[in-house]
């Protein structure tokens, strides 16, 4: 498993997005399961926040 220390970033408290760093090396890992600029679901189940790849018919 893939482990390491990342970073939430919201711009200010009016921000409308936030970004989350994730270390380049954990992106660089062929276990990376994301390629660049692939949309992805976000959700959060209880205390966690689950990322997981998008289905071709979500809208």
């Amino acid at each position: 498993m893939l482990k390491g220390k990342a970073k939430i970033l919201v711009p200010n408290k009016r921000g409308k997005t936030g970004l989350i760093y994730i270390p380049a090396d954990i992106v660089k890992d062929s276990l990376f399961p994301f390629k660049p600029n692939e949309e992805v679901t976000i959700k959060i189940e209880g205390e966690k926040l689950v990322i997981e790849k998008r289905k071709r018919n979500e809208d």
